[in-house]
């Protein structure tokens, strides 16, 4: 697949406004629409409490608005009805259910209804996302204040269930549009290395590539976001197809893997550049300014040895996160300015 510079989301949006989120996602992102997360709509929506329905031991405490696994009692009985679901592949057990993902039902009912008329054809692909293993386990914790990370019993039904949950999406997008794309947030990955992060570099890549191959199995293509800065050759040496970064704070980080980066890229897999500020930065840049602010990241990276050409062809655009924190007008902007930016990057890249 060719992506050329054109642009997705990363995923939320701060509209409590289902519809309205979904005109946004289909008007900005015509050609790779993202269905919305929509944080400020209801709670379930948090993208940790998000992937948590279907998890066994899960605690969803409202009032506080966070979920908790409770390790004390019997477990193993809740552990062995979870295995159950696994073994017999009942992957719409770990549906994402309307409370929990309005946009993701809207969107789809919505593309149903018009990706036979004409406005809809440009579509190349659908996308979706979930956060990932290490984020959600290293944020959520049992009762005790421990990250579920460290759960000896509990840690591999937090993969299983990203996995299952990646697997339902894509099967759920494929009666609407055969090409679909699945990001892992993995935004806690900013944090490996770090005192507070006791996490061997192949336990890294063991938990993403088990949910990457997940993606795979059911035919799509697996892409990681973590948009703080992180060791990115681990990532590379993940098996996923693309690496969504953010490009507008971080890219001379990415840049310290030249080898790494030019293997990657070699391969056919991809960079989404985040290079529009999902924060109020927005609001103080323009198309151009972001043009340049890509540009001269495309410098810096052919300084390094990277084939110009093999950039631009493995390229898409995103903003640098998602926006679901922000206030509506701003990430208003951050969509038209992501929208603008991949428009002028394609005109004077991709064109004749």
């Amino acid at each position: 697949m060719e992506f050329k510079g054109m642009c997705t989301a990363i995923g939320s949006l701060p509209h409590q406004d289902v519809e309205k989120a979904c005109e946004i996602v289909l008007e900005s992102f015509p050609q790779i629409p993202a269905w919305p997360q929509l944080p400020r709509l209801n709670l379930r929506e948090n993208m940790y409490i998000q992937v948590s329905e279907g998890m066994p031991c899960v605690v969803l405490d409202e009032k506080k608005g966070m979920v908790y696994f409770q390790t004390k009692g019997d477990i193993e009985s809740e552990l062995e009805k979870f295995y159950e679901k696994i073994i017999e592949n009942r992957v719409d057990y770990f549906k994402l259910s309307h409370e929990y993902a309005a946009g993701f039902h809207s969107l789809l009912d919505h593309l149903r209804k018009n990706l036979s008329q004409e406005g809809e054809v440009s579509i190349l692909a659908l996308k979706g996302q979930l956060i990932g293993p290490i984020s959600f386990g290293l944020t959520v914790t049992d009762e005790n204040r421990k990250s579920i990370l460290y759960h000896e019993q509990l840690v591999d039904a937090v993969v299983k269930t990203c996995e299952m949950k990646a697997r339902w999406q894509i099967i759920k997008m494929k009666e609407v549009f055969p090409q679909i794309i699945i990001f892992i947030d993995e935004p806690y990955l900013s944090s490996f290395g770090s005192a507070f992060v006791s996490l061997g570099r192949d336990e890294v890549v063991d938990y993403l590539n088990q949910v990457i191959d997940s993606i795979k199995l059911e035919g799509a293509i697996a892409g990681i976001h973590c948009c703080g800065n992180t060791d990115w050759s681990i990532l590379m040496d993940t098996r996923v197809d693309i690496i969504s970064f953010d490009a507008y704070s971080y890219l001379e980080t990415i840049s310290l893997y030249p080898e790494k980066l030019k293997e990657f890229l070699s391969q056919g897999r991809y960079l989404a550049w985040g290079v529009v500020p999902a924060s109020y930065r927005a609001m103080e840049e323009g198309i151009e300014s972001l043009i340049k602010r890509f540009e001269d990241g495309l410098k810096l990276l052919v300084s390094k040895g990277i084939s110009r050409e093999t950039i631009l062809e493995n390229l898409l655009i995103t903003p640098s996160c998602g926006t679901g924190t922000l206030p509506v007008e701003v990430a208003e902007k951050v969509v038209k300015l992501t929208r603008g930016v991949s428009d002028g990057i394609r005109n004077r890249y991709f064109r004749g």
